[in-house]
């Protein structure tokens, strides 16, 4: 299944390599613009996966030097949002329902999410005209260690009422 979104995605996607990063995160960032005010980079972006970076800069971080609690969790909201949102029918809206997100441990520099759908979740979204589904997201720092564990429900209705 193909939606506008992912039909945007996959022309990005035939141009140079090189390229990839920053005409992802551009067109990410013109449709999600909070999004873009935190500075996220979108590495790579298939129907199931979604690998973005956050630059530990000073725009976001908090007052011990480390990513705000608030720019990770607008990371894992955008790893699972876009991943999400590629596969969500043109008639339908995405809309976020729940984040849970469990801070372990102070973060150590720079944040990299991967959010993934399984086949079964790809499915589910083909088959149903509307439902929810909670999309769990890997954030890992410098270190390479997992500081936060997060989720979030992500749902899906008809545009038409």
């Amino acid at each position: 299944m193909s939606n506008q979104f992912s039909r945007l995605i996959n022309k990005v996607q035939r141009l140079p390599k090189r390229f990839h990063p920053f005409l992802l995160t551009k067109l990410f960032c013109t449709k999600v613009r909070f999004a873009g005010t935190s500075g996220i980079n979108i590495q790579s972006v298939t129907a199931n996966r979604v690998e973005i970076t956050l630059a530990n800069r000073k725009k976001v971080q908090n007052h011990i030097g480390g990513i705000h609690a608030v720019a990770a969790a607008v990371l894992a909201e955008s790893a699972t949002g876009i991943v999400f949102g590629m596969n969500v029918p043109d008639s339908c809206l995405p809309l976020l329902k729940s984040m849970k997100i469990d801070y372990k441990r102070r973060m150590q520099g720079d944040l990299t999410a991967i959010a993934a759908l399984t086949d079964e979740q790809q499915q589910q979204i083909k088959e149903s005209e509307k439902g929810d589904m909670i999309i769990p997201v890997e954030i890992y720092d410098q270190s390479m260690e997992q500081p936060i564990l997060c989720q979030m429900e992500w749902a899906w209705i008809s545009k038409k009422r």
